[in-house]
């Protein structure tokens, strides 16, 4: 009998990721639940179900992310789907008003330690992850890599004088941009393998991230990540979209 495949959700714990993990567990794939604290990826795996396990991982540390892929190795032998789901909107202050911090969202204004904490997550931490999962995908039948993106980093879409969401091009939305080139690096480095990388746009979705004024649900904007980590042989690689098609980059 063919073994399930194994997926690992950064950011798992909550929001999207939560999503996701829940419907790739719905899907029979073993869900791998990574949480910066080992006890909220176990609270929500629990949520999630029996295909779900929770694992510690810390994507700004490299010492918790080779510990989380040796883990993965000896517990569960192999690893089939890594979702790049785990980011932030802001840096981590212990005060402070959402509105406050997104004042300081500008590059114009900015503090560059902000800006260096929000890339730590979004844009190295994809880097590191990816590569220290690597070994595990490419001994994989069917790898596949899916990056939690935003059209709000799209340098098409923010370079368009109608768009009147461009004035909030800052600091998050500059590291998703970053994000999803990184993301089209590693599927133009691994196009010889069958590993196929891609990001996908959830939509304005209401979570922590933009202290819930979202309007979209969680659970829609796990669809997208979730058709990715799923795509068959004949399935795109490179490519940045959503529900209704391509994204511009």
């Amino acid at each position: 009998m063919e073994k399930k495949r194994v997926a690992l959700v950064t950011g798992g714990n909550k929001g999207i990721g939560l999503e996701i993990a829940k419907s790739l567990a719905m899907q029979d794939v073993v869900v791998l639940v990574g949480a910066r604290k080992l006890e909220e990826g176990e609270s929500a795996a629990k949520s999630v179900g029996e295909n779900a396990h929770a694992i510690e991982l810390d994507v700004t540390n490299q010492a918790s992310i080779d510990a989380a892929a040796d883990r993965i190795r000896k517990e569960f032998g192999r690893l089939d789907i890594l979702m790049n789901n785990a980011g932030i909107s802001r840096a981590p202050k212990p005060s402070g008003t959402f509105e406050e911090a997104m004042a300081q969202n500008s590059l114009t204004v900015a503090p560059l330690a902000d800006i260096r904490a929000v890339f730590e997550t979004n844009v190295f931490g994809v880097i590191a992850v990816t590569q220290a999962m690597l070994p595990l995908l490419l001994e994989s039948p069917a790898g596949r890599i899916v990056l939690t993106g935003s059209s709000g980093g799209s340098m098409t879409l923010n370079s368009d004088p109608a768009n009147s969401h461009r004035k909030s091009y800052g600091n998050y939305s500059v590291s998703k941009t970053a994000a999803q080139a990184v993301t089209l690096a590693f599927a133009l480095a691994l196009e010889s393998t069958n590993i196929k990388v891609n990001a996908a746009n959830p939509g304005f979705t209401s979570t922590a991230l933009n202290n819930f004024r979202g309007t979209g649900s969680a659970e829609e904007g796990a669809r997208a990540p979730v058709r990715l980590a799923l795509l068959g042989p004949d399935g795109p690689t490179g490519t940045f979209s959503d529900e209704n098609g391509t994204v511009p980059w």
